[in-house]
């Protein structure tokens, strides 16, 4: 696409040199704000498309007929690359991301078995929890991107990406229930209901020591598929004795049984998620098929905000290089502009870009300083192909070896790809060391434009940008309350926990913004959770409107509620929610004294008052960023 682009704009615009800089300005801005927008490997996929036009068109601007042959050289030339280092990589001390992934799949399950047993024991302090909750949204994340590099790599990974897709959604759905689970408990003690916290923490220590006991063993498939039926016998009994224990509360403390009932909802189906999440597990190991469930889609989302701003940046950047060469005429503008490229292309989805853009220029400096050296010693000295590979290896790895290192990558990635661009080798080697210093000097200031700019016009740590990612996390929950069911949970979780890792890239660890980021998301995560079960329930009880005339006018008006306060937090608004989902309670009471007799019914009932009484603890909570309100 970069070739083809390449030569449509050096067909239409070959006598007008602002048009044709303003063409190919849009075009690498659109290929960089659509890398922004897909990310994992289809992001360098975009970005290459983007400054491969400006590679091939730039030099060969001044001359028309050399364009189409210039397009296809760097075909070949990306081909030959393309295959080298496929072959190498499969037959050299190969390093696959399907034994990555795999050894992932075990750690991730016997942590998060380990890190649930604490959970449960009351072992966790709150900040070690948000901590390690949001270190699991990182994980989820780094997972799927893994899973699709490990889809194109191995053919048995790519037989199991449907059910790894779903494995990653389970394990989302299971840290969403733990989440919940350790919150309503928090908020118990936070209460004082000491004769709730009495009745439920027994069942919690028992799960907790059942966790513990089962994970000092071998974690592989077997050992994962005997803890799921010890998780089943657990699950099977469950219920029995939490009506045992509700009716010892029935007769002493009425007014808690809110609390208990929702309490044991939440252990139950932690449980139940717990036990899907093993078994697909085990079924990967054992090469089984596992139990067909729905197909899972895992969804990136980003905000149009951010990738038009991206394309903004980018078509602002280049194209103040690009008129500095129009109107100065200089004979190394070319590679100015292209250096502006690279720089916004290789950057649009740091962190930090304008550091990342000063260590490549320094990078450029050093790659200028060392393709001098070779130009003027190293070739005019070799002769024949292995003597070739002999020199360039060294510095070449050198190069690779930096870009590897995570804090000074930069360094590493501006010495290697402008080495190759000043200095690297052709079949008619230009002795020109003038050149070389000039075109090193133009992709240097290129560079300190660019960081310039990214850290003056368009930091990426702008309060509105944050803000805006914040607003897209919030409206997860609008998402939740108005959104087709079928499917929805599954969306609703991956985007959410994209977005929310979006926002830990951007933000500075353990700092008040980070913080106030984490809160929205865990808020939103709760609420939205309950909102989606609450609604699945609503959906198989159809009954209940028969019975209340106002039960379906009451959850419609609570959703609509809820929605409105997560688009626009504000005292009124919290208020009307707390009030709409006050009066949905009321609803669902006097549809429980109906149904009473009828065990089916209760139990939907007491369910759906359940995710009721979540939500408003939830919306009550002294940690919840509604609290500012």
């Amino acid at each position: 696409m970069g070739t083809i682009a390449a030569l449509v704009l050096g067909a239409v615009f070959v006598q007008q040199p602002e048009l044709y800089m303003l063409g190919l300005t849009c075009w690498i801005g659109a290929c960089i704000a659509a890398a922004v927008r897909y990310r994992h490997f289809q992001w360098y996929g975009f970005v290459l498309a983007g400054y491969t036009a400006a590679l091939i068109g730039i030099p060969t601007v001044t001359e028309p007929n050399a364009l189409f042959l210039a397009a296809l050289t760097r075909a070949a030339e990306v081909a030959v690359g393309i295959v080298c280092s496929s072959a190498v990589s499969a037959l050299i001390v190969p390093q696959r991301s399907s034994l990555a992934l795999q050894r992932t799949l075990r750690d991730r399950y016997r942590d998060f078995t380990a890190f649930a047993a604490q959970v449960l024991g009351g072992k966790v302090g709150r900040g070690e929890f948000e901590g390690r909750f949001a270190d699991l949204v990182d994980e989820i994340v780094g997972f799927e991107a893994t899973r699709t590099f490990a889809a194109f790599e191995d053919p048995g990974m790519r037989s199991h990406s449907r059910r790894l897709a779903r494995l990653n959604s389970e394990f989302m759905d299971a840290c969403a229930r733990l989440h919940a689970l350790r919150q309503l408990f928090k908020r118990m003690l936070a209460g004082g209901l000491s004769p709730v916290i009495d009745a439920t923490t027994p069942y919690f220590d028992e799960l907790s020591a059942l966790l513990v006991h089962q994970n000092a063993k071998t974690v592989d498939a077997a050992h994962a598929a005997r803890v799921a039926v010890e998780l089943r016998i657990f699950q099977a009994v469950l219920p029995r004795r939490v009506r045992q224990t509700r009716q010892a509360l029935e007769a002493s403390v009425p007014d808690l049984l809110a609390d208990f009932d929702t309490s044991a909802e939440l252990l139950y189906r932690f449980v139940d998620e717990f036990i899907r999440y093993t078994e697909t597990y085990a079924s990967l190991g054992q090469h089984r098929p596992a139990k067909e469930r729905q197909a899972v889609r895992y969804v990136n989302k980003t905000n149009s905000l951010v990738v038009g701003f991206t394309f903004l940046r980018t078509v602002i950047v280049v194209a103040i290089v690009g008129c500095f060469w129009i109107e100065t005429n200089w004979p190394s503008g070319g590679l100015a502009v292209i250096g502006a490229a690279l720089a916004c292309a290789l950057t649009s989805t740091a962190p930090n870009p304008s550091r990342l853009t000063l260590q490549m220029a320094i990078g450029a400096v050093f790659a200028t300083m060392a393709g001098y050296l070779y130009t003027c010693y190293v070739y005019p000295n070799i002769d024949g192909f292995p003597l070739l590979c002999a020199t360039l290896a060294p510095v070449l790895a050198f190069g690779a070896f930096l870009a590897m290192r995570p804090g000074i990558s930069g360094y590493g990635v501006g010495f290697s790809v402008f080495f190759c661009l000043l200095a690297g080798p052709d079949n008619v080697v230009s002795y020109q060391p003038d050149l070389l210093i000039n075109n090193g000097i133009a992709i240097v200031a290129a560079m300190l434009v660019a960081s310039l700019a990214f850290a003056v016009i368009f930091p990426a740590q702008m309060p509105w940008l944050i803000g805006k990612i914040k607003g897209s996390l919030r409206s997860q929950v609008v998402l939740a309350c108005k959104g087709e069911l079928h499917g929805l949970n599954q969306y609703f979780q991956s985007s959410t926990h994209d977005l929310m890792a979006q926002l830990r890239v951007l933000l500075t660890k353990r700092s008040r913004q980070h913080r106030d980021a984490l809160r929205w998301m865990l808020i939103t995560l709760e609420v939205g959770h309950a909102v989606i079960d609450l609604r699945n329930e609503a959906a198989h009880a159809a009954y209940a409107e028969v019975l209340h005339p106002r039960w379906s006018a009451c959850l419609e008006q609570m959703n609509d509620d809820i929605a409105a306060l997560f688009e626009q937090p504000t005292p009124r608004h919290l208020e009307r929610v707390l009030a709409s989902v006050r009066e949905t309670i009321g609803a669902a009471q006097a549809v429980l004294e109906i149904v009473h007799t009828d065990r089916e019914r209760r139990h939907d009932l007491q369910r759906m008052l359940g995710s009721l009484h979540f939500i408003r603890t939830a919306l009550l909570d002294k940690d919840a960023p509604f609290t500012t309100l």
